[in-house]
Order: structure tokens, then sequence, then C-alpha cells
């Protein structure tokens, strides 16, 4: 079989890769060629374009590069129609993927979503139009199949690719130098991967370091950006930089202060008490505030649908309001408390095997629908 995929950021280029590597212990025969990044790329194939030309945060900053947003969504469009794949797998990226799957439809391709868009946050009458360009929907939210199902529409919950991420990894009990580690316990940051965000977020980040002299903070950096672009942060702080270590990053961890994302759910599989924080343009804010309906904004309140992290948004991103919120964390009955809320949300997400299930009812559909 022919698959093309289609994943506009490092996240989508991670579940996409793990759902490559499915695919071909499902289908001897299987070939791809993708929008999607380097552990794509790995799994063979033929990468048409990378995410980093493609991924862009907020309204404003979509606006600001609609020229290059209709130019790649012709390419793919052009490429799809060129190939002529037996099915199309979309990785999340709904701005984008959305409209691909509204043209892959209209040509007669299966369409297959892995990742469902988060319609359930606004604009739920997307939905309607995700019906009539989508065939399978793959969903990795939990509470997503009752949302849905509200909406007429079956989809299948194949639990989180991030759970077969972090069974499948090994700690590096040696992941920084001895001679670099001190008896400090670790303060973890996460300020995103794209640089409007780490911009916005990493300078308040970093204002904790003199305000907790007793833990030691390390930042996990994006491998898209060079170490002195983080350096221009950090200066002369006494902070460690690491690249392709978060996970050792926050195995290690006593607590995190986390740009809200993915990252947001990965620490609290990690089981580490976090704090996070979020600040975009002003108009893309204002705009988001009139049409986002969910109360929360991190993954780990929206699964549980209660408070177990507080979320830091906007102006209440200051370095008071975090020194404050990190310093129950640290300790005592606020941590304890975090840690116990961690344990329900594990029962909520299941168990591994997300990528496996996924290429599984895919290749099953394929078959059938022969």
């Amino acid at each position: 079989m022919k698959y093309y995929l289609v994943a506009g950021e490092a996240s989508g280029d991670l579940h996409g890769s793990n759902l490559m590597k499915a695919l071909k212990k499902e289908d001897n025969n299987a070939t791809f060629r993708y929008f999607g990044g380097d552990k794509m790329e790995l799994e063979g194939g033929e990468l048409v374009k990378h995410y980093a030309d493609m991924a862009f945060m907020g309204f404003t900053e979509v606006i600001l590069n609609l020229r290059t947003i209709f130019k790649n969504l012709k390419a793919c469009k052009d490429d799809i129609s060129a190939w002529k794949p037996d099915v199309l797998i979309l990785i999340d990226f709904p701005g984008f993927n959305l409209k691909i799957a509204e043209f892959a439809k209209s040509t007669g391709i299966r369409v297959c979503y892995y990742i469902s868009p988060k319609v359930w946050a606004w604009n739920q009458k997307r939905v309607l139009k995700i019906k009539k360009v989508v065939d399978k929907m793959f969903c990795i939210l939990p509470f997503e199949v009752d949302f849905y199902k509200e909406w007429g529409m079956t989809v299948e919950y194949v639990g989180n690719p991030l759970l077969d991420e972090i069974s499948q990894f090994t700690p590096n009990d040696n992941f920084i130098p001895a001679h670099q580690l001190s008896d400090h316990k670790i303060i973890a940051l996460l300020p995103g991967s794209r640089k409007q965000e780490i911009d916005r977020l990493l300078p308040v980040m970093l204002d904790m370091v003199t305000q907790f002299p007793d833990y030691s903070f390390m930042v996990a950096g994006a491998p898209t950006f060079d170490r002195s672009y983080y350096n221009k942060f950090i200066g002369d702080k006494p902070v460690k930089l690491l690249f392709n270590n978060t996970y050792n990053l926050l195995h290690h961890a006593h607590a995190a202060i986390v740009a809200s994302g993915t990252a947001t759910l990965e620490t609290a599989l990690f089981r580490v008490p976090q704090v996070v924080v979020y600040k975009g343009g002003t108009i893309s804010i204002a705009i988001a505030r009139l049409l986002v309906k969910i109360r929360f904004i991190s993954l780990v309140n929206l699964i549980v649908n209660q408070k177990i992290v507080t979320e830091l948004i906007q102006e209440d991103c200051n370095p008071d309001k975090l020194k404050q919120e990190l310093s129950v964390i640290l300790q005592g009955e606020g941590r304890l408390k975090m840690l116990q809320d961690y344990d329900a949300l594990l029962r909520l997400m299941g168990s591994p095997g997300a990528s496996e299930k996924t290429a599984k009812s895919i290749c099953k559909y394929l078959i059938s629908d022969r």
C-alpha cells in the first residue's frame, strides 16, 4: 500500500514516525511519502517538505504568513495528486490538514486522521465538516470519544502515543557529565519549540533562578534552535542547556515549569509536579478568549476535567505569581496532592500501544474497503 502522511509540527513528526514503524510491521509492502520531519525520514520513504517550514503559532502569525501557507497547501495537493496514494493519513495540524482532507476526499482518496483536531475547544460545528471529509478518526484523548458521539460520529480511542514513547524510554543517569552535576534538586524549564513562545516564556522562567538558589535549573532546548539562541536569554545565569534530553531531564527533575502544549502531559506522565505557563500575542489572545470555550488550556486538566496543575496565562504569567505557584509544588501538601492527582490521570490514559492499534485499524479498514 502507498501511504501519504502529513505532519506539520515536531510532535506530529514523532507520532508519524512511530505510526510508520507500526505500519511497516502490518504491511510488508508499505511505501511512504510525507510532509514531516527528521524522525519520519529515518523510517524511510520520501520527505517532501519539512515541518520547520510550516508551523506558525497564533492567529496573527498565521495571517502574516498566509502566502507561505497557501503555497504549502498547493504543493501538498499537487504532490498527492501526482503520487496517487492508497490512503492519506493526517496527523493533528488541523488548520492545514482539514483543507487537505477536503481535497483528498473530493478526488476519491481515503482519508484517515490520527490525533483529532481540537474541535472540542472552539467552533465545534467543524465536526460536521470532519464527518464529510474523514473516513476514519483515531483519537488520543479519552474524552474525545464521547464528544464525537454527541455529534453523531463514531471514532476510535487508541490510547496516547506519549505512553508508547515513555514506555520505551531508558533513563540515562549520566545524561549530564558527573563534574557538571550539583547536589541540588533539578527544576526543569520547558519553554516550548516555537520561537514566539520561547521568546515570551523563557525570560519569565529564568527569573526563578535567583528566587530558588537551592535548586539547579535546566532548560530543554528545541532541536530547531542552536545554543547561541538560548544563550541570549540565559546569559551568565547558572543554568544548564540540554538538547535531545527532555525525557532524561524529566526523569530526574523534582519540578518543572512548562509551556502549554504536549509537554504538559509528558511532564505529568513522568509524575513531575509542574506549573503551566502561556503567553501569546495580544491580538491572538483577544481573539482566542472570544472563541475558545474550554475551562483549561493544559492537557492534564482537560483530560481529568478538573484543575490538577496551575495555569498562568498571559498577564498572570509573571515572576511574582510563578514564584508563588512554584513554591507550592516543591514540597508539602501541594506537591503530594498533585502527585496523587497524576495517578488518576494515568488510570484514565490507559496502556501503551497507540501506534500499533492505529496501524492495525488502518490496514484492516483498507483491506475491507477494497
